[in-house]
């Protein structure tokens, strides 16, 4: 006797049911896979189905022989065997290719897609550049407290200064490893506990009666801060593929140069108001920029989600759709034992050397993020001004930054590459500064006016170049690593030596160099070259290696008889990075 088989229908509660719908899925084994689809396990699958509201249809079922006849018997139907053109036939190549076809189908819609990253972009994304902002607010307003009467009022020395400054990063290296955390406790928990932490050491420095009181609560601030930024492109990672990373990241980091231009306008006010009341200035600067960040913590306990699929601002259907997209069945502190720490991944990474080129390109980026934010308002105030416009003249330039910054990032990823937008802005970073510290050397020769106006004017593309390189550096260090195994050890690595520039950057702009700074604008300048040079290696490295790769699709291709999809970077199409398929093609 032949085989039965009952056809399903083409609108059996899969998300578009359309005729346009039914026909392109059919016909998906003879055409390139569609970018907008991604091919998941069953039980999520079933998961969304359950999520959708079921469609009835009038279409009977088909019941088919092997024989090749049919027989209408009610239900929905769906011409499978017409597709394979078999006739009802079990072939080997005939399973295979509905076998095929089963693995390809749309899981769900672009529409249904598109509309879970707006809501993580609407609701996710900028709640964590608030977070950041107030951080980085609570870590760089020292520079506006130096020169609001903290340097008077606690007899600090310039070295002690520097001190303070070093204290902070000392610990916020140390204690990198805390990053780790996001593994093992629910993020809402722990960043809502970093955020509160930072908050409450930031508010306390407005106690501090000496230079030891002072440089403890810097270093206590520097641990609070060191759990949360830099694990958030990795938690970001979680929620976005890599070639939506770029711009999400940018819209993170540019929180710090809002921050700081934020600060600076902040410090403005405080100490104008501030003058005459019954604390000093830059008492009263700590507390109002130190206690909003514990208000924050308790919105971060209930907007921050643990995982895609567990986002409360998602519907049933979005929070599946937002696992379907990724693959993300549960979050890494809920591992199963089948979703086992993997290990390899981390050794690996730790093995490859274009990890650490990515590593140092962030530490001589980090010698310029780390410095200027923090001396800015002093530099500013050396070139004649009054410190209190001192104040009003550093927000600017962080101003400019911050829309150069999610431009360059938004650019980057459009155009899926990262080195040509990071070598750019480096080498025009590098000529800022190096303008700044020419005019130290030549300043007989200028106009007052003229030489205060060429420093000042230079500050812009200085501080936009290394903001915009830094966001950029970020996001390329797990752009290329498919495992959170892996795209975590890269971070560790980034931030183990690449924060080890601030211990660097802090040390560059000491008075004695006053009012030009030549030494310290000379060193910024040459790391940012440095920067630009790394990144141009690293390209080159990933070309190399995408040749490889491309070579050997071409050759499989060849022996399969399939077409070759296209990815950013020059090989395969994006979409095979949440596949089987391992072998990666890296963006450039």
């Amino acid at each position: 006797m032949g085989n039965l088989h009952i056809a399903p229908a083409a609108g059996n509660g899969f998300p578009d049911d359309s005729p346009s719908s039914s026909s392109s899925s059919s016909s998906s084994s003879s055409s390139s896979s569609n970018h907008r689809y991604t091919p998941v396990s069953n039980d999520l699958e079933e998961e969304y189905l359950r999520s959708k509201p079921s469609k009835p249809t009038g279409a009977p079922l088909r019941l088919q022989t092997d024989f090749g006849d049919s027989v209408e018997v009610g239900g929905p139907v769906s011409a499978v065997s017409d597709v394979d053109g078999d006739n009802g036939y079990d072939s080997a190549e005939g399973n295979e290719a509905k076998r095929r076809r089963a693995r390809e189908a749309p899981k769900y819609t672009s529409e249904e897609e598109s509309e879970v990253v707006r809501l993580f972009d609407r609701r996710l994304v900028p709640f964590l550049a608030l977070l950041y902002l107030l951080a980085f607010l609570d870590r760089s307003n020292i520079g506006n407290a130096k020169i609001a009467g903290l340097q008077e009022d606690l007899n600090l020395s310039s070295s002690q200064y520097e001190w303070l400054l070093t204290a902070f990063y000392i610990t916020y290296i140390l204690f990198e490893w805390m990053t780790l955390m996001y593994h093992l406790v629910p993020p809402h928990i722990y960043i809502s506990l970093c955020v509160c932490g930072w908050g409450l050491v930031a508010s306390f420095q407005c106690l501090a009666t000496s230079f030891g009181t002072l440089v403890v609560l810097r270093a206590m601030l520097g641990i609070a801060e060191a759990a949360f930024g830099p694990g958030v492109p990795f938690y970001l990672s979680l929620f976005y593929r890599r070639h939506e990373l770029a711009f999400r990241n940018g819209l993170f980091i540019s929180a710090a140069p809002l921050a700081t231009s934020f600060a600076s306008s902040l410090a403005w006010t405080i100490t104008k108001f501030s003058a005459d009341g019954p604390i000093s200035p830059w008492r009263t600067l700590f507390l109002v920029e130190g206690f909003p960040s514990i208000i924050a913590a308790v919105f971060a306990w209930a907007l921050i989600p643990d995982s895609p699929g567990r986002a409360r601002f998602l519907t049933r259907q979005q929070r599946v759709v937002a696992r379907l997209r990724l693959e993300e069945n549960k979050p890494d502190y809920q591992q199963t034992k089948e979703q086992r720490f993997k290990w390899g991944e981390i050794k690996k990474t730790l093995a490859d050397p274009k990890a650490y080129m990515a590593a140092f390109m962030f530490f001589s980026c980090n010698v310029a993020f780390s410095s200027m934010p923090v001396f800015l308002p002093t530099i500013i105030k050396d070139m004649g001004y009054s410190s209190l416009r001192a104040q009003a003249l550093s927000a600017p330039p962080y101003l400019v930054a911050f829309a150069v910054v999610l431009l360059t990032a938004y650019a980057s990823d459009r155009a899926h590459t990262r080195s040509p937008y990071i070598i750019a802005h480096a080498l025009v970073s590098s000529l800022a500064y190096s303008i700044i510290a020419a005019i130290g050397y030549f300043h007989n020769h200028l106009s007052i006016e003229l030489h205060i106006f060429i420093r000042y004017i230079c500050v812009y593309p200085a501080t936009a170049g290394f903001f915009s390189a830094i966001t950029l550096i970020i996001t390329w260090s797990m752009d290329n690593r498919i495992e959170k195994e892996g795209r975590g050890a890269s971070i560790a690595i980034l931030n183990i030596i690449g924060q080890c520039g601030p211990l660097l950057g802090t040390r560059l702009y000491p008075e004695s160099d006053g009012p030009w700074y030549i030494h310290g604008m000379a060193t910024c300048s040459f790391f940012m070259v440095l920067v630009a040079v790394l990144a141009f290696a690293l390209r080159v490295l990933l070309q190399k290696a995408n040749r490889i790769v491309v070579a050997g699709n071409n050759d499989n291709s060849a022996h399969s008889g399939e077409e070759r999809d296209e990815l950013m970077g020059g090989g395969r199409r994006d979409d095979l990075e949440q596949s089987g398929d391992r072998r990666l093609v890296y963006i450039i």
